[in-house]
């Protein structure tokens, strides 16, 4: 009788981890690294690089994590049906069957709650910032993302209000150019990844994402020249006009060299799916981003 009751506490503490390994993966913890770009505040304002500003810049990288995670969990609850049909997202936990929706959602919605009254408590713009940033992908999960062009804009700007929300927290502000960069380049990625899924799904695009109907590979690749161009020039007008340091301009080999390995990435070697998972996979963009990453805090801190 004993050893009955054992064995049911024990599967009952094995469900019970099971569970919170699958409510961890829902929030997609991979995809953790776009919310990096809330250092860049930090990582181009000299005045900040102390203990405060870091545990700002902290602060704000985690909430950014657990609001996207949200998002994370409404957009695989809306789309678990059309999940099954893809080759990749069909193991996500609600699309596989393995995790209750029920549960899923309870634990986004208190997630989000606890994460915005954070927010607010740290920064009242910040937490406004925050509550934006999860209406507008809300929005885009249930509706937006059916519409062309629209949808991989929405993904832009999320990006763009992540570098804010990182100014924010340090009550520092980025120039129109920075700002400009990231929504380029965030854009730049968001249309490799449609491409990536363009050609993973061919026949069956429709069935995973209707709005891939409406794109066509010379579409998409015409799309990626026009934001690669602007980006550079973008970046590049930054660093002239920076009040930092004019010799910020010796970064821009990096950013040329990360978008043309990006594009090598994905034109020839078929990859660009998975945007978050390429900076620690490809040895040429890790690279790239570790030493654009020294030299911008070299110049700033030496005062070049």
């Amino acid at each position: 009788m004993e050893l009955g009751k054992e064995t049911i506490q024990l599967e009952k503490r094995f469900d019970l981890l099971e569970t919170i390994g699958l409510l961890f993966r829902l929030v997609r913890p991979r995809q953790w690294s776009k919310n990096l770009l809330v250092f860049g505040a930090l990582a181009f304002s000299v005045d900040k690089m102390n203990l405060a500003g870091m545990k700002a810049s902290l602060m704000a990288f985690v909430l950014f994590c657990s609001v996207s995670g949200c998002v994370y969990i409404l957009n695989d609850y809306v789309d678990r049906e059309a999940d099954r049909l893809h080759p990749d997202k069909k193991r996500r936990p609600l699309a596989s069957g393995r995790l209750n929706p029920v549960v899923a959602l309870i634990f986004g919605g208190l997630l989000l709650v606890c994460s915005l009254v954070v927010g607010f408590y740290e920064n009242m713009l910040f937490g406004l910032l925050l509550l934006a940033y999860f209406t507008m992908n809300v929005s885009y999960s249930l509706k937006l993302k059916h519409f062309v062009i629209m949808d991989i804009m929405i993904i832009a700007s999320g990006f763009g209000m992540r570098a804010v929300g990182g100014g924010l927290v340090l009550e520092t502000s980025f120039t129109s150019w920075f700002l400009l960069c990231v929504f380029f380049l965030s854009l730049f990625l968001a249309i490799g990844k449609r491409r990536h899924e363009l050609i993973l799904l061919e026949n069956n695009k429709g069935s995973h994402r209707k709005v891939l109907l409406n794109y066509s590979e010379p579409l998409l690749n015409q799309l990626s020249g026009v934001v690669t161009t602007m980006t550079i020039m973008c970046f590049s007008l930054y660093t002239f006009m920076s009040s930092q340091s004019i010799y910020l301009m010796w970064t821009i080999p990096c950013v040329i060299y990360g978008m043309f390995r990006y594009l090598y990435l994905i034109h020839v070697l078929g990859k660009g799916g998975k945007p978050e998972t390429l900076l620690f996979e490809d040895k040429g963009i890790l690279s790239c981003v570790v030493v654009f990453g020294i030299a911008v805090v070299l110049i700033l801190n030496l005062h070049l």
